[in-house]
This record gives structure tokens, C-alpha cells and sequence, in this order.
């Protein structure tokens, strides 16, 4: 199925039929991908004395609990208000779902004993497009991102300029194949996400980063359609489904 969407004055065609999804679906093991120092997810049947919700156990029907993180067991969208005292909802200020993005892989450089993304990197894989999203996968892009535990694992992260970069060049929403966009420990300074959402002025309330994606090799470099799918939580942050869809000649 062709749609055609307009924006900048432009109009793009896309195939609904094709979407190549860049999300990582939780599951109640150890070998779901984790961060934050928490246990897995947990996805168990409702027990009511010896009545357990389970088809297999003799009910008529599967009714399951679920307990997860977001932050920590999967692909999620978040907003301003993961930083905030102030409550603020990813589900009531992410009120649009389409996007015009670019994809850029990108090859985090050593410096002291951290691997970053640089402001210099991010310059030369996107340059001066405009665009509404970005979504940086980072190299070497393995299979293993999909179960990695990435607790105390010092992975990569956002130097701040590099961020200040993107809010620059107008990008509203940020997608990365990492836990965070910030060091794993840095004492709460948060810079990355505090520059993307101008905390110390006016609050970017209708900018979202996703986290923990993960873009198969085969999805080539370039620009795409975005179809940021989240589910409707009161939350800061919330599991989300990102689907891409390339631009037809």
C-alpha cells in the first residue's frame, strides 16, 4: 500500500506494506537485553489460590502479569519528564507520529577510557539536512545488542556539544541503539539529556529520545519515514515500537 505524506512543501511516497522495525521486544528472560542493575522482566499468570491463568494450567484463558522497567528492559520512548520534578507524560506531549528522519551509523572514538559520539562525528554523518527525527546506530553492530547486559559496562555515550549539535540542526527526536544517551556513571549530571530537552530554559516538551533500538545491517543509511509507536502510559517513558519505512523513487 503507497501513501503519500507532505511536509516542508515536499511530498514522499511510502509503502505501508514494507516497514523495517527497530525496535527490541521484551520477554521474561535473562537473556532480554538490560540495564540499570535490574532483574529481568517478569511475565507470569495471575494465581488465585489453585487457579492459575494459564490455558496450559487448565484455564480458559492466558491473563498475565507484567512487570518491567522501561528504562531498562527494552526499546523505549521518553520524555522531558524523566529529568523533571514537575510530572510530565511522553503519552499526552507526544502528540504527533510521523516523522522525516536520517539514518547514520556512526564509530564511537576512544577518548581516555570512554568511547563517545562527538559533535565532530555527528557533523559529518548528518551535515546540514533538516530533518524532524535522527536515529545513530552505532558500529560494530552485532546481534548481540538485542540480549546484551549493559550494567557496569561503561557503554558509549553523547558528549554534551554533540547533542547541543543536534538541537542546533533541529532534531526533535532521538533515537539510539545504547541504554542512554549519558555515561552510565556520572554522578547524576545528565548532560546529554539536559541539553536535548534545554532544561535550565524553556522545557522541549514535545521532543522524545528513544532508547535501546537496534538497526539490522541490512537497513541501509539514509532517509526514511518514522513511525514512532508508543504505548499510551501516564509515564515518563513508556515501551515503543519505532518503524521506518524508506522513501519510494
Amino acid at each position: 500500500m503507497i501513501a503519500t505524506i507532505e511536509t516542508n512543501s515536499r511530498k514522499y511516497k511510502i509503502d505501508l506494506s514494507k516497514p523495517l522495525d527497530i525496535s527490541i521486544p521484551l520477554k521474561a528472560s535473562k537473556s532480554n537485553v538490560n540495564a540499570w542493575y535490574i532483574d529481568e522482566p517478569k511475565i507470569e499468570p495471575v494465581q488465585d489460590g489453585d487457579w492459575i491463568a494459564s490455558v496450559e494450567k487448565g484455564a480458559s484463558v492466558n491473563f498475565n502479569n507484567i512487570q518491567f522497567n522501561p528504562h531498562a528492559h527494552g526499546t523505549h520512548t521518553e520524555c522531558v519528564g524523566h529529568i523533571t520534578e514537575t510530572v510530565y507524560s511522553v503519552n499526552k506531549n507526544l502528540k504527533q507520529f510521523f516523522f522525516l528522519a536520517e539514518l547514520v551509523t556512526v564509530a564511537p572514538e576512544l577518548i581516555n577510557d570512554d568511547f563517545v559520539i562527538s559533535k565532530k562525528q555527528l557533523q559529518f554523518a548528518f551535515g546540514n539536512k533538516k530533518r524532524d527525527a535522527i536515529i545513530i546506530r552505532t558500529i560494530p553492530n552485532t546481534k548481540e545488542k538485542k540480549s546484551k547486559q549493559y550494567s557496569n559496562t561503561n557503554w558509549v555515550y553523547f558528549k554534551e556539544e554533540a547533542i547541543q549539535f543536534l538541537v542546533k540542526m533541529g532534531i526533535k527526536h532521538l533515537l539510539v541503539d545504547l541504554p542512554s544517551v549519558d555515561k552510565e556513571k556520572d554522578d547524576g549530571e545528565l548532560k546529554g539529556h539536559k541539553a536535548f530537552w534545554n532544561y535550565n530554559g524553556n522545557l522541549r516538551k514535545d521532543c522524545t529520545i528513544t532508547e535501546f533500538i537496534y538497526v539490522s545491517n541490512k537497513i541501509e543509511d539514509g532517509t526514511y519515514f518514522l513511525n514512532l509507536q508508543i504505548a499510551p502510559f501516564e509515564n515518563d517513558a513508556t515501551p515503543s515500537k519505532p518503524i521506518l519505512y524508506k522513501i519510494e523513487d
